[in-house]
């Protein structure tokens, strides 16, 4: 098969000016910087933005602030809810554009980019758009005495707390964005966002979109740039009320340091981490094998949920790794906008450079990489789906996130050493059991430190069940009922009658 055409509305927003949307408005900015998106498949520039600084900052935060007190606030519940619901059916009006604009920034194939950016997205913004009339507090019985026949009663009430900062990777531009706009939006709050500089276009279309839903002017806004440039000078903001940033466990440790120091603003931060697998000795070769390219070969590895270090009983290592190999041969490596392509290129150059910086590293520790390890002949940033034997759990490509397709694989022989070895990390974001037994899984599940368990399934996320990390890997919730805590003010009231 070959690639898909371009849609003409894709083609003619590629070559506009880009910058920020702010108030309601397409902003080229006040800096003489732009900088430049790529398309991974081929190493070519796409389109050109410019870089946002203080100036656009300054009126993103006070266009958000002043909505935040102003029009949003005069909003109900309700009409919340109507305006996401509206949105989402926008996001699948124009589900081709956005899915194709996608994938030239990314390199996510088009089939995800239709079904995991647009479709999931609008899934998620249904579901928030469901919560938005259903904040409550509550109604308390306290117990303080009566001296001359006075009565007291209380209740508490759950506040939007403000102007919410968020903070995109470049992996899942729209429907990260997605998570922390509608979860802002739904409890009343206003939202700044900075997307990766590696994929700043989507969220420019989608903010366009939101005033065709209906979403006031200042309510979402989106500022450009590096986040070395921007991320301090967001955070920092006076009018910040909230940062909900998803990213790398470094980045998110200067996130939440900073926002510490800058008065105790609140954070959600969704980390990486490194993700174990395990898979019990009555699982077949062949359902280890369909388990592991599930949980580690989606989106090129790039998905902070993936699983990179597998677990494997030693009776069936040498028959699993050699199907693997087998089965990611066959796997169909090619340009994202090929709707036949199973694997497309790494999001960016860093990154491409950083995993082949990694394979090396595991050649020099003596590790056997079984298949791939290598990059692809040819333009753009393609490396082989990777399977690499570890020799013991302290090799560095068990303990060192690759956030690649790239797969660990150690062998265990009891079950007690398998927890074990599941737990031997610093992070705690999601791991899976794979097996026959339910009993058995049910068990081990809470001896297993991380936020989100699977069994029998990886990666997947509905918007009812709440995501997030334990240890190193994170701070707070993403959707569930989970996010109304981090997105409002508990206040309690009592009154004396």
């Amino acid at each position: 098969m070959s690639d898909i055409t371009l849609l003409q509305q894709v083609m003619t927003f590629l070559q506009r000016n880009h910058g920020h949307y702010i108030n309601g408005q397409l902003v080229r900015g006040q800096e003489n910087q732009t900088f430049s998106v790529v398309n991974p498949a081929i190493d070519e520039v796409v389109a050109t933005v410019s870089q946002g600084g203080e100036a656009e900052v300054n009126a993103a935060m006070q266009a958000a602030h002043t909505a935040f007190h102003g029009i949003w606030a005069q909003t109900s519940p309700m009409e919340r809810g109507h305006c996401l619901n509206r949105l989402a059916d926008l996001l699948l009006a124009h589900r081709e554009e956005l899915a194709q604009l996608e994938s030239l920034c990314s390199g996510k194939t088009i089939q995800l980019s239709r079904m995991l950016e647009i479709d999931s997205s609008a899934q998620f913004l249904r579901y928030f758009a469901g919560w938005s009339s259903k904040i409550s507090g509550e109604t308390l019985n306290v117990s303080l005495p009566s001296f001359k026949g006075e009565q007291y009663t209380a209740f508490t009430r759950r506040e939007p707390i403000g102007v919410v900062v968020g903070i995109i990777p470049w992996n899942f531009s729209i429907m990260v964005a997605i998570w922390k706009m509608a979860a802002a939006l739904t409890c009343g709050c206003t939202i700044v966002l900075k997307p990766s500089e590696y994929t700043p276009l989507t969220m420019l279309r989608v903010a366009e979109l939101a005033k065709e839903a209906g979403i006031p002017d200042g309510v979402i806004n989106v500022v450009n740039g590096s986040g070395s440039v921007l991320g301090p000078a967001l955070i920092g903001h006076p009018l910040c009320a909230k940062v909900t940033f998803t990213g790398s466990v470094p980045t998110g440790i200067v996130v939440g340091r900073s926002a510490m120091e800058q008065g105790l603003t609140r954070t959600t931060l969704e980390l990486g981490g490194k993700n174990g697998a395990a898979f019990l000795a009555d699982m077949s070769v062949e359902k280890i094998v369909d388990g592991v390219l599930e949980a580690g070969y989606l989106n090129q590895g790039q998905i902070c949920a993936a699983a990179e270090r597998f677990y494997i009983p030693a009776s069936h290592m040498d028959d699993v790794l050699k199907l693997l190999s087998e089965r990611l041969a066959a796997m169909k490596m090619g340009s994202p906008l090929d709707e036949s392509t199973e694997m497309g290129p790494l999001a960016n150059k860093g990154h491409y450079n950083k995993i082949l910086s990694l394979f090396e590293q595991a050649r020099q520790e003596g590790n056997e990489i079984v298949y791939g390890g290598h990059a692809l002949a040819g333009p753009g940033f393609f490396v082989a789906p990777t399977v690499i034997r570890a020799n013991s759990a302290e090799d560095s490509l068990m303990k060192e996130e690759t956030f690649g397709p790239v797969g660990t694989f150690l062998s265990y022989n009891d079950e007690e050493e398998l927890i074990g070895l599941m737990n031997s990390t610093p992070f705690g974001l999601a791991a899976s059991l794979w097996t026959n037994d339910l009993s058995k899984a049910m068990r081990m599940i809470p001896r297993i430190e991380a936020g989100m368990v699977w069994v029998n399934m990886h990666t997947f996320l509905d918007p009812a069940l709440p995501f997030g990390g334990m240890k190193s890997s994170g701070i707070g919730r993403e959707f569930g009922s989970a996010f109304i805590e981090h997105y409002t003010e508990l206040k309690s009231v009592m009154v004396r009658y």
